[in-house]
């Protein structure tokens, strides 16, 4: 990963916690850490924890950001997500998975789409 493919990635997840934050949820972690990976986002919606992958691309030439949630992504989420429950305690509350997608336009303009439970554990 290059600095600059870092840098757009720490630019789309600090765009996401202010919309988050703009729509009325409380970020409770960013870049959560475990052995499994990392959970970009980890918010809360009113009674429900939200575990948030963003993704942010200059261009679609190797698809929509929302195409580079896959399968193994959502497993790999699902590991973080019940590690994260379990280490913070939270098992009695319900959870839910969301995906912010970001195309950035030009350097002052992009759009996000929010994926509200846009997948399931297990999907």
């Amino acid at each position: 990963m290059t600095r600059r493919t870092t840098e757009l990635g720490a630019r789309g997840e600090s765009a996401a916690v202010e919309y988050l934050q703009r729509i009325g949820m409380t970020i409770a972690e960013r870049n959560w850490r475990c052995p499994f990976g990392e959970v970009d986002i980890v918010a809360l919606d009113d009674t429900e924890l939200v575990f948030v992958e963003v993704k942010t691309r200059r261009t679609a030439s190797a698809g929509t950001p929302e195409e580079a949630v896959s399968a193994t992504k959502r497993k790999r989420l699902a590991r973080l997500a019940t590690a994260y429950i379990a280490d913070a305690g939270l098992e009695a509350m319900s959870a839910r998975f969301d995906v912010i997608a970001i195309r950035v336009l030009s350097d002052d303009r992009a759009l996000l789409r929010h994926h509200r439970a846009a997948f399931m554990i297990g999907s």
